[in-house]
């Protein structure tokens, strides 16, 4: 079981960067995947990137050469650096957690990013 609190969020204008951290515990932390997913006010949670084990990345293709996953193994940290934001970026954001194998079992509470036009 890996326990999981986001920081970051916060209120920025449309152009503009937020960088967003989540912290891990648990020392199976190198061994699992780890997402970033955002949910919009009445709509449903959506994928938005995630980092392996292997430390290759996926992204969904609205963030793609904008947001960048990374991830610390020896800190337990997982960061989503969020550039050229834009409104519709506007959401509540989870990181989430997947051990070798399996699904995203394990969620942070979330942080709110609202991006002003």
């Amino acid at each position: 079981q890996v326990q999981l609190v986001e920081s970051g969020g916060g209120l920025v204008q449309a152009g503009g960067s937020l960088r967003l951290s989540c912290a891990a515990s648990g020392r199976a932390f190198r061994t699992y995947i780890m997402g970033w997913f955002r949910q919009a006010p009445g709509k449903e949670r959506k994928f938005v990137a995630r980092i392996r084990a292997s430390y290759g990345t996926d992204y969904e293709s609205s963030v793609k050469g904008r947001f960048t996953i990374s991830r610390v193994n020896a800190k337990n940290t997982v960061t989503l650096q969020m550039n050229s934001l834009k409104p519709e970026d506007t959401a509540v954001y989870y990181c989430a957690a997947a051990p070798p194998g399996g699904s995203y079992a394990n969620w942070g509470q979330g942080t709110q990013v609202t991006v002003s036009s």
